[in-house]
Parts: C-alpha cells; structure tokens; sequence
C-alpha cells in the first residue's frame, strides 16, 4: 500500500512529499559506528529510529537496499593525527582488529537485542581503501584538494565560491567555521583552517596506515561514508541518516566530496536523529551520568531501579518523535514497561474477542490513523497513541460494551500487530530475546557455582566460569566483599 508519505528533510528544513528517486526502490545509507568502545545509548537511540523507518517503508512495498557502515579505521577527532582505534589498541596493548572485532561484536549483539533488522550491506572502512584513494586522486585531478607534506586536504573555500555553498545542512557560514576551528597539530599544513583531511600521512608512531601515491597513511573519516554510500547506492540516492551531531562538520564534508566528485548532490532526503539524556542531563562518563545498554538490560548500574528488557528500551525510545530530544529515567522506563504490558495483553486478547453480527467501532477511520501517524515524517508516538485507541476498543468488546464481527476482529488483529510487531519492531517481553531479568539471574547463579568452585579449591572449573564469560564480554571482579560483574 502506497501512501502519501512526507519526510523532514535536514537540508530544507521542511517536510516534504516523499518521491524516490526510482521508483518502487529506495537506497538508504544511514552513519554506523566507529568501533573502539562499546555502543551507548544514544547510538542505539539513532539506530533504532532508522530501523523503523527501514521496516516501514518495506511495509509500504518498497525495494529498500540499506547500507550501514563500520568505522573500522580513519575516524579522526578534530582532524589530529591519530584515529580513535588506534588509540585505543595502543592503550590496551592489542592489534587494532582485536578492538575492531570485540566491539562490533557488542554492537551487533545489542542491536539484536533490541529487535533491530541487519541492513542489506554492512561496509567497512579498511575494506575500500582503495576505492578511498582513487576518489582522493578524483578530487586532486578537478582541482578541489592538494597535497601537503604526505597529507592531502580537501580545499574548502575553493569549493564554496565555485560549486555550492558549504555549510547548506548545518547552517553555518565559512565565517562561522573559521571562527569554530581549533588550533590544532597538523593545521599549519593546510590552506585554510577549515580544509579538511581526505588523507593523512601516518606518523612512525601510528599502526594503522596503508600505501598511497602520497605517502604511508590512512584516510579521513568524512571519506569513507562518501565512497561506501556511492558504490552501492550510485552517485544520488535517496535517504542519509545519522545522529545531529552528524550534521556539521561530517555530512556537510560528504556533501562536498559528492557534489565535487560526482557532480550532483549525493543525497535527496537528509535525516537526523535528535539526542537522548539522562535524567534531564548530557550524558557523560568523566560526570557519571552515563549508561550502556548492557548495564540497563541487566541491572548492573547505580542509577536505575531495576534491570530493563530491550524491548521496553525500544518502547521507550519510540515514544518520542525521532528529531526530538528523549530524556531517559527510572520513572519513563517503569512507565514505558507498563504501558508496553498493557499494549502486549491487548494483542493477545485481540486473537479472543467475541464476535457479533455487527461493528460498532469505525475500523477503518482507526486504520488510516495508523498509517496517518507513519506517513506525518515517520511519527511514532502519534501511532503508539493511535494503537492504544485500539487497546481501549479491545477492552470494552472484550467487556461487551462494543461489538465487532469475525472479519473486523481479524482486521483488527492483523493491524495492530503489523504496526507493533513489523513497522515498530517491538516483540513480546517472554521472548528469549528480551528476558534480561533471568540473564541477570542466570549470571548470578554462575558466579555462585564459581565461588563454590573456588571454595573448593576446584580452580578448572573457577577458571572456565570466569573465561567462558569473559567471551561474552562480562568480566567478574574479585575482592574482599565478594565477585561483582560489569560489561568489557
């Protein structure tokens, strides 16, 4: 069923009647995560939101191909001379694929805790180095970047008095970049304090770095979501995603490479997630102010009451519109859980209502609320408000205060299971998925089995408890009071 559907689109700054580009097909590229630390919920936030309006328009009957990228090498800060895994595989003293590995592990397991659907290509950075070299070459031949002792930059100013204006997404002027850059290492090196890294020649020091015509390096992070996205989408596509502290500088440095490189402006539909807080805070680790999923999903923090199944989380999540900032507490989750019961005995009862000869409730003015909600920019606290209309008609026929026949209770059925299960992608709180109260449980009695071990004497069977768990990336802690856990 195709609909009229409008998207807010960033670049515009409106909504706008949604018209792909081919028709009956959509290519969406949303920003992945850069591998070094495990995923925290704000990312979860932003990938979530994107999953639903990935199954949606699946839901419609579109084709939709979606890439979602891996940052596996090149994510700069401020456009130093080190990368983030680099750092953080010199600090623990392992290879930078040992890092890479272990956290897209986390990553992909917490998004399936959390009933995301994979996309349909997951690229990574080290894999296109090449195609990142011959885009830079793409860029030096037009004019547009330039070598500077090993490193090549890409020549802002040029860009914008030639091509288009840089800073149409976040909008920012050159004045403004000039005046927010930092003096940095390396900023000696360019033209223009706003160039930014296209390839950065690597320091002795550095251990991850690849051959080029230029010199021993590694590519800038705006690079890699240009040629990942353009491979497989074409030089034009559809959807771009990300969070909003994406916008500036890493989609406008895309925009830039997109529109020099190929001509054209690479992204029809630019969209962006908003923040999540915590208790009415950024969330921050050096404050304490700060959760991962894992501890939420478990129990295992000092900030919430109690531990919280993912599926709830997602609930949550999606009560409020994805462009606006969610503030996330103990008394938003405890209500999102019991309005998520409510919601899950509803669509069970859906399946037993008694049925009579005649409807009394106007299903199809409920229908097109549903796919109203959905088609408003992806509205998903208006359609969660929408399928409680649905709980209170479930309620009163089940109470014979309102009737429906064997065909409208079906239709009813389907529908708010469609919308709740395959367009939001929630699932039932007694899936093996979602029982994080007995994983915790289950981690409890583990450490006891190995503390008998332990009192035992028996040290295989204590040794094997602790690094079976440590492949799931729990790691327990010994001392004095007693064996504590916490996420690697």
């Amino acid at each position: 069923m195709k609909t009229e559907l409008k998207i807010y689109n960033s670049i515009t700054g409106k909504k706008e009647i949604f018209v792909p580009i081919t028709p009956d097909y959509i290519g969406m590229y949303v920003c992945g995560p850069t591998v070094y630390s495990n995923v925290h919920l704000g990312n979860v936030r932003t990938f979530v939101s994107f999953d639903v309006i990935y199954r949606y328009l699946k839901y419609l009957g579109y084709k939709v191909r979606y890439v979602r990228n891996i940052t596996d090498a090149g994510h700069l800060e401020d456009d130093s001379d080190d990368d983030k895994i680099s750092k953080k595989a010199r600090l623990e003293q392992l290879e930078p694929m040992e890092i890479v590995q272990h956290y897209t592990i986390d990553f992909h397991r917490v998004l399936d805790l959390m009933n995301n659907q994979p996309p349909s290509i997951e690229p990574t950075a080290t894999g296109h180095i090449i195609e990142q070299i011959e885009i830079t070459k793409n860029l030096m031949e037009k004019g547009y970047a330039y070598e500077s002792e090993g490193s090549i930059y890409f020549d802002v100013q040029k860009y914008d008095k030639q091509i288009a204006k840089y800073g149409r997404l976040s909008g920012r002027n050159l004045d403004e970049t000039i005046a927010n850059t930092r003096d940095l290492e390396g900023q000696e090196q360019k033209r223009n304090p706003q160039d930014f890294a296209l390839w950065k020649k690597a320091k002795p020091q550095h251990i991850m770095r690849w051959p080029s015509p230029w010199s021993d390096g590694f590519p800038g992070w705006h690079l890699e979501c240009t040629v990942m996205s353009t491979k497989y989408l074409g030089e034009q596509f559809d959807i771009h995603g990300g969070g909003m502290d994406l916008k500036f500088p890493h989609h406008e440095c895309e925009i830039a490479q997109g529109r020099t490189a190929h001509g054209v402006d690479p992204v029809k539909y630019w969209m962006h997630a908003n923040m999540l807080t915590l208790n009415g805070k950024k969330m921050s680790k050096s404050t304490g102010n700060h959760l991962l999923p894992n501890e939420v999903f478990s129990g295992d923090n000092t900030i919430l009451s109690k531990a919280y199944a993912p599926a709830v989380v997602r609930f949550f999540m999606l009560q409020a519109h994805y462009r606006n900032m969610l503030d996330l507490s103990d008394d938003a989750l405890q209500a999102a859980e019991k309005a998520y019961k409510k919601l899950m005995e509803a669509i069970k009862l859906s399946e037993k209502l008694p049925v009579s000869e005649t409807t009394s409730v106007d299903l199809n003015k409920w229908k097109n609320s549903l796919y109203e909600a959905m088609d408003d920019d992806f509205n998903t606290p208006i359609l969660i408000a929408n399928l409680f209309e649905a709980v209170k008609y479930i309620n009163l026929i089940n109470n014979k205060k309102e009737q429906i026949t064997e065909t409208d209770k079906k239709e009813l059925s389907r529908l708010i299971k469609d919308f709740s299960f395959t367009v939001l992608g929630l699932h039932c709180l007694d899936s093996k998925d979602d029982n994080s109260q007995a994983f915790g449980k289950t981690l409890e009695l583990l450490i006891d089995i190995r503390n008998k071990a332990r009192a035992d004497k028996n040290w295989a069977l204590s040794d094997q408890v602790r690094d079976e768990l440590a492949k799931f990336g729990v790691q327990l802690k010994d001392s004095k009071d007693g064996t504590t856990y916490s996420f690697m």
